[in-house]
């Protein structure tokens, strides 16, 4: 009878810790994609603000010392990204290919000016600081004109902002949704021990040599839970990435690093926090208590 219930109980302690790691592998699961997709979204946004380019008309008697000194200078500067010099000519020859026509015939001479595009860093691709570079290039002897596409700016900005907010909206209500998941279950699978806590502690055993087990034990099964939920990552980043190979998914390993980190940081911080409140509970819980 009693190798028969032990058994019973054996086999309902391994199911209760098959249901903790798989909702543990569940959960972080999707806090990884949700997290892949945050960091992406951020390396995406930044590719596109580094495609804005600033040009800076130059005037007719600048020389080519005088620009090549300008353009060095532009280089040291810590909001540029790259910096391409275009003379006139080529500027024509760009004009003609777009037009289909050879618009010199009719002028006769070349309006256009020499050039220098101005790439620049993502940080500083938004209305206010560019206005603000705009401004210190104007003040510049040898610049004519400043130009730049002030409404994609703009339009650029605030939708990437927006996308961010509900991200980081989407983030925080799955974190919490992960902190409430992989608490109820670690807390169910104590509750199954509560007796067990509370002759310990009736025998003379201290609250953290009591709770030194089950914590663990919880964080065994977190990072199992963790490395489930990696391995699913794993092939789901590698069809995304056969799918979608502009992605550099799997070369971004600072982005993998981090995702990966993050989900077992996640799995040890919330089973170690969780099973210290569970176990502490039922430690400060009267026997008569435990019943109910």
């Amino acid at each position: 009878m009693t190798t028969s219930f032990d058994s019973f109980q054996k086999r309902r302690l391994q199911s209760s810790y098959v249901s903790v790691v798989v909702s543990i592998a569940l959960v972080l699961f999707m806090i990884g994609v949700l997290g892949l997709i945050l960091l992406k979204s951020t390396k995406v946004a930044n590719h596109f603000k580094e495609k804005v380019v600033m040009t800076l008309f130059l005037k007719d008697e600048v020389t080519d010392k005088q620009t090549a000194s300008f353009k060095e200078a532009i280089k040291k500067e810590t909001y540029t990204s790259k910096v391409v010099y275009i003379t006139k000519d080529e500027a024509a020859k760009t004009y003609k290919k777009d037009l289909g026509e050879d618009f010199l015939k009719f002028l006769g001479d070349n309006p256009l000016k020499n050039g220098i595009d101005v790439y620049l860093k993502a940080e500083y691709v938004t209305p206010e600081k560019m206005a603000e570079i705009e401004k210190s290039f104007e003040k510049n002897k040898f610049v004519v004109e400043v130009n730049y596409d002030k409404p994609l700016v703009e339009l650029l900005t605030k939708n990437i902002q927006r996308i961010s907010f509900w991200l980081l909206v989407l983030s925080g209500f799955f974190g919490l949704v992960a902190i409430i998941l992989i608490n109820s279950s670690i807390r169910l699978s104590i509750y199954s021990k509560r007796f067990n806590i509370k002759t310990m502690q009736m025998v003379g055993a201290t609250k953290s040599f009591i709770r030194r087990p089950f914590i663990w034990q919880s964080i065994k099964l977190g990072l199992l839970g963790a490395f489930i939920a990696l391995s699913g990552l794993a092939i789901l980043i590698y069809y995304v990435a056969e799918y979608i190979p502009t992605l550099e998914l799997l070369t971004d390993y600072i982005t993998l690093g981090y995702v990966a980190g993050g989900v077992l940081f996640i799995a040890f911080f919330i089973t170690w926090i969780s099973t210290f409140f569970a176990t502490q509970r039922f430690l400060n819980l009267q026997t008569n208590d435990l019943y109910y």
